[in-house]
């Protein structure tokens, strides 16, 4: 059995261990702590813009790959981009994501802008911005950085995307989410709205102030295990209900992290968080072993492949020094760096060149040289390592992320497969 180490616990990271494991791959997934979705919204990004704001991403992938030579998405097509979307959206059902890949939907953000995402989760979609559409934005008094009267001032004045307008009005209700507490979490309010009696008594306290008509906004914290418990508020309040994501920690993006880790442990993995990967072993052109910190000394995982899904400077995956050099913290991988200055003074301006840096690779996911020469036989990247993009700017992290995962899973399988077939053979 291919034995195959995955490195990061972020949705690539998983995504690749779980197709691993269904592949028949044995698999140990190693993460310093529990990865970047919990800091996500919940929702998959695919390319958003381009700079211009993209109404259908697939369709525009192979432009902007055109214009965008180093970039991740000149080596995943959109086929392949969105083949692994709707692996995603298999994975986790309809309770989590839904949405078409090719058609990006226009949501609101918690400052009132309008964001593009390709996937989202059903309890968003109310809150598509379309001309003509009526919103009331309620917030909580004990919840802070969700402020209904600023979303919905910004949304009143922003010509929306596909042209014309919508209308939105915000309100403050008090609800208790804990008792004996003035100021609480996204997440203590998420996990009230896990219980049902809770939740009626929510629904009547929002139910007060909505006018016939409305759509109601709320922040995303409409539960956290219960993934439908949005529904059963909508059908309380007698109104369409759609949720607005935070700034992180993000509900939706616990939801989706913690599906995404069970659909692992389920299918097999090995899941060992909290220690960093401090060394490893290699020989003959190949990475023989990783160690592990952990309490004891260093520990051993040995694997027939690897695959890094570590992301970028944001997970500490890379590290400048003081003289700018920047390195790869695990293998020390050669690194695609921009020529000149990586950080500029203009920070309204051009996106900051250190962010483009990452590893390349080749058309099976395995890290390359700038040359083009391969590093390790058995080392593959996927995700926010990858140079060339920078994701936020784009909106491009989920779609990189979950293709780069695929491709690099599916070339580890059909490597030990043709392994196995020569063997066979001989």
């Amino acid at each position: 059995m291919q034995r195959v180490v995955v490195i990061g616990a972020g949705v690539a990271g998983l995504v690749a261990a779980i197709r691993l494991a269904r592949g028949g791959a044995r698999v140990a997934l190693l993460t310093k702590g529990t990865g970047g979705l919990q800091l996500s919204q919940g929702t998959v990004d695919i390319l958003g813009y381009s700079p211009d704001r993209v109404e259908r991403p697939l369709d525009a992938l192979a432009g902007f790959a055109g214009s965008h030579p180093g970039h991740p998405y000149a080596q995943l097509d959109a086929a392949e981009v969105g083949a692994a979307a709707d692996y995603l959206k298999e994975l986790v059902g309809p309770g989590l994501l839904v949405g078409d890949p090719a058609v990006n939907l226009q949501l609101p953000t918690a400052v009132g802008a309008v964001r593009p995402t390709a996937l989202a989760s059903p309890s968003m979609t109310a809150g598509a911005c379309v001309d003509g559409a009526k919103f009331v934005i309620v917030g909580l008094s004990r919840l802070k950085d969700f402020y209904p009267e600023l979303v919905a001032q910004n949304l009143n004045r922003t010509e929306l995307p596909g042209g014309g307008r919508l209308s939105a009005r915000g309100v403050t209700i008090d609800v208790v989410a804990r008792e004996g507490e003035v100021d609480s979490s996204g997440l203590t309010f998420a996990r009230a709205l896990d219980d049902s009696g809770y939740r009626r008594r929510f629904a009547q306290a929002v139910k007060a102030v909505v006018e016939p008509g409305e759509t109601v906004g709320l922040p995303a914290v409409l539960g956290l295990d219960d993934h439908g418990a949005w529904a059963e508020l909508a059908e309380l309040i007698g109104a369409e209900v759609f949720e607005i994501p935070l700034p992180p920690p993000s509900v939706p993006g616990m939801r989706l992290n913690r599906t995404l880790t069970q659909l692992a442990k389920d299918a097999g993995v090995r899941y060992v968080p909290g220690s960093r990967v401090g060394g490893f072993s290699a020989s003959g052109g190949r990475v023989d072993s990783v160690q592990l910190g952990v309490a004891g000394g260093p520990r051993d995982f040995r694997a027939d492949a690897f695959l890094l899904a570590t992301g970028g400077f944001e997970s500490g995956s890379l590290h400048a020094d003081s003289y700018h050099q920047v390195h790869e913290i695990v293998f020390d991988l050669p690194l695609r760096v921009p020529e000149g200055a990586l950080v500029h003074g203009d920070y309204w301006g051009e996106a900051q060149p250190l962010f483009t840096v990452g590893v390349e690779t080749d058309e099976r996911m395995r890290v390359r040289t700038p040359r083009g020469d391969v590093v390790y036989d058995n080392v593959y990247a996927a995700g926010g390592i990858l140079a060339g993009a920078t994701r936020w700017q784009e909106k491009s992290g989920e779609g990189i992320a979950l293709a780069s995962a695929v491709k690099a899973a599916d070339a580890i399988l059909a490597a030990a497969e043709s392994t196995t077939s020569q063997g066979v053979a001989s």
